[in-house]
């Protein structure tokens, strides 16, 4: 009995070994190019945007629906996982875009980005909750920060996306549908950059240094 023990007990130096084996295969794990990941968040947008000018509204949501699915199909592809945000916008694309098209129906794609944002800043504020900030998981980030600035820095995402909500409703409803689409691609993504951009401050005061694993 007692050497079965000894054959199954971990020292203090073993242990630090796996934690350094697990510590570097997250660290390998296979990171999209900054420039292609931004074609890849930005293209279905883009092409979205082309096919409305030529084609309309309903050729537009079923070109976006397969350029969505590529993107994700490419990032997988890339780096052999998928980030919870793409994933749940991906869903959500397709089952309203297909309600578009079947219902012939423009309404379904007009509040598909309201659906979205609300989602998202609901998922985050049911975090903080439970005091389980998820920013990191949906946004797959690769950025460690302390308590406190997870807490605060949620908290602002969250409020940002129900903001963004409101605008889709008011624009939708007020507007026509080319007017709606160019909001979401130039109204919506620069002042997507722009808030992002703003929380730089935020990143720097409350970063935390990963914990050294030494011998």
């Amino acid at each position: 009995m007692r050497s079965y023990v000894r054959a199954h007990y971990l020292s203090p130096s073993d242990l630090i070994r796996m934690l350094k084996s697990v510590h570097m295969e997250t660290a390998k794990k296979p990171q999209l190019n900054p420039l292609l990941k931004l074609v890849l968040d930005l293209g279905p947008l883009a092409v979205f945007f082309v096919a409305n000018s030529r084609y309309g509204i309903f050729a537009a949501t079923a070109t976006f629906m397969v350029a969505v699915l590529a993107a994700l199909a490419v990032s997988y592809v890339m780096t052999r996982h998928l980030p919870i945000m793409p994933v749940v916008t991906a869903i959500i694309v397709v089952v309203f875009g297909s309600l578009t098209l079947i219902l012939h129906d423009a309404i379904f794609i007009k509040v598909k980005p309201t659906i979205i944002y609300a989602l998202f800043g609901a998922v985050l504020l049911g975090g903080l909750l439970f005091n389980k900030p998820l920013l990191g998981v949906i946004f797959d980030s690769l950025f460690q920060l302390t308590g406190e600035g997870w807490r605060k820095l949620t908290w602002r995402w969250a409020l940002f996306f129900f903001v963004l909500a409101l605008l889709n409703e008011i624009v939708w409803r007020n507007t026509s549908t080319n007017v709606w689409v160019d909001f979401k691609v130039f109204g919506v993504t620069p002042l997507t950059f722009l808030f992002a951009a703003l929380q730089t401050p935020l990143l720097k005061k409350y970063a935390a240094e990963p914990m050294p694993l030494s011998e």
